[in-house]
């Protein structure tokens, strides 16, 4: 019969905290494919509709800066 170590306390503690970590891993996982992905594709597209909105008013104001006014060349 092959001489086996006898098991240490602790494996089973280290076993088991990896166990409770892969558990708690795959609950995050789930809580940002649920909760938080679907609420950035909402707000997502609401922010760069104004972030879009924004960037034409800066074109239109650089536009005006550049066109030739009274008293410019």
């Amino acid at each position: 019969m092959p001489n086996v170590p006898p098991k240490q306390p602790w494996d089973d503690k280290v076993r088991q905290a990896a166990e409770q970590a892969e558990d708690e891993i795959k609950r995050v996982i789930s809580y940002i494919n649920d909760e938080v992905v679907p609420e950035v594709r909402r707000n997502g597209s609401a922010a760069l509709k104004r972030a879009a909105l924004e960037l034409q008013r800066l074109a239109e104001r650089i536009d005006q800066d550049h066109r030739p006014g009274p008293g410019r060349p």
